[in-house]
Order: C-alpha cells, then structure tokens, then sequence
C-alpha cells in the first residue's frame, strides 16, 4: 500500500474533512473581511466638492426655474403690518382711554333731576329740606352723580357740578369741614364752584346748566358755553 514519504508537507497527508474546514474558515474570513470594509467605508468622510464649479450651475438652473412673486411679496407684508397694527392698536387704545377724563355729555334736551330712588326732584320740597350751603347728589345728565348747591340766599345755583373726578372717574365727596371737595382716591381737590385747588386733577369739575320748568322739577341740561371758572372751552364737550 501506498504510504507518503516523509519529506512530504504535513497539510498533504490531511484528512479531507481537514481539509473542507480549512477552506469554510477561509472562506467565512472572506466574507467577514468584505462586510467590515463596506461598513468603513459607509462612514468614511464624503469627499469634498468644489462649490464653485458647480456654483454656476446651480445659479443658472434657478434662474431658469424660480422668480420673484413681487405681488406675492406685497400682500404678505401687508398681512404682516396690518396684523401687527391691529394688535398694537387693541393694547394701544384701552391705555390711552384710561387717562382721558371722563365724559358728563348728555343730550340736547334737558332731562329732569333724581333722586337716589329715580323719583323727579321738585325745587320747593327740595328747598324745604336743603338748607344754605348744602351740596348733595342727584341723577344728572347720562345719569351721572350731579351735585345741587343751595345759595346763601336759600335758592339752587343755576348749574349742577358733575360729581366724577376727572383725574382716574372717582366720585369726589363735597367736605363742609375744608368748604370744598376732596377726592378720596388719589387726593384731589375743588372748590365750591367745582374749580381745581390740588392735583393730580387736570381739569375742573364738569357743569350743566340747572333750571325749573312750569310744574317745579329741577331740570339739567347740557352746558356749552365758555366755562366761566377757566374761561376757556368746556373740557366735556
């Protein structure tokens, strides 16, 4: 029988089983090899392309496929400035009406004097329980607190002094004590005729006219003459 001579190579004198796993493990190396350089090369940097060369290009297409909608442009500007005016204007306007002093307007017609009740106030029973230099409220023009002064000589002035500040809209208390009125929000204060004597009020009190028609009631009515305190235009008209 056949025997191989001794000077032969180890690997040839082998099993063929040997041998069969000598190539599935060269063969599995291959494969591992291949799989680990395509994930190298996967996150490998990409290369660098010059943006100048292609610049031209790319500026060339654009110019051919887009344009400026001029038109576009200006309605949304338009949208966006209107929106913002918007905005501005409903924060803008409550703030500034906050510091403007309050209207005492009323209608053109003269409307009867109230008491607290809404009953119409007569002058002769007012009178009979209003003595001289009394200042107390009655519903005025617009329903506003309008006060009533009863003279030295125990009859009403002829105009109503609106009751409201016209500082911040509190309503100002008529002090006997000091002779005039003292407003207890932010310490303003006016004298008999409603003229200011202390700040912060800018401006005096508002009038209204104050007469009697035929059958007695105490009747206001807009004031829209020259106020005689500042000689200068009514504020409240």
């Amino acid at each position: 029988r056949f025997s191989a001579p001794l000077f032969f190579p180890q690997w040839c004198t082998r099993s063929p089983i040997i041998q069969y796993n000598n190539i599935a493990t060269m063969k599995l190396f291959s494969v591992l090899s291949m799989a680990l350089f395509g994930s190298a090369a996967a996150f490998a940097p990409a290369p660098v392309v010059n943006s100048r060369a292609v610049a031209p290009v790319n500026m060339a297409a654009a110019d051919g496929e887009f344009y400026i909608d001029q038109n576009r442009r200006n309605l949304m500007n338009l949208i966006l400035v209107g929106s913002a005016a918007v905005t501005v204007g409903g924060l803008a306007v409550p703030y500034i009406l906050f510091f403007l002093p309050p209207s005492a307007g009323g209608g053109g017609a003269g409307i009867p004097a109230k008491d607290a009740l809404g009953n119409d106030l007569f002058e002769k029973e007012y009178l009979a329980t209003h003595k001289v230099g009394d200042h107390s409220l009655a519903q005025g023009l617009k329903g506003d607190a309008t006060y009533l002064v009863v003279k030295e000589d125990g009859t009403l002035e002829d105009y109503g002094l609106n009751a409201v500040c016209t500082h911040l809209g509190c309503v100002v208390p008529w002090s006997a004590a000091n002779n005039k009125f003292m407003c207890p929000c932010h310490g303003s204060q006016y004298a008999p005729t409603g003229a200011v004597v202390r700040g912060p009020a800018p401006l005096p009190l508002a009038l209204a006219h104050r007469t009697t028609d035929e059958a007695g009631t105490i009747i206001f009515s807009p004031w829209t003459e020259t106020d005689f305190r500042t000689e200068g235009k009514p504020w409240w008209m």
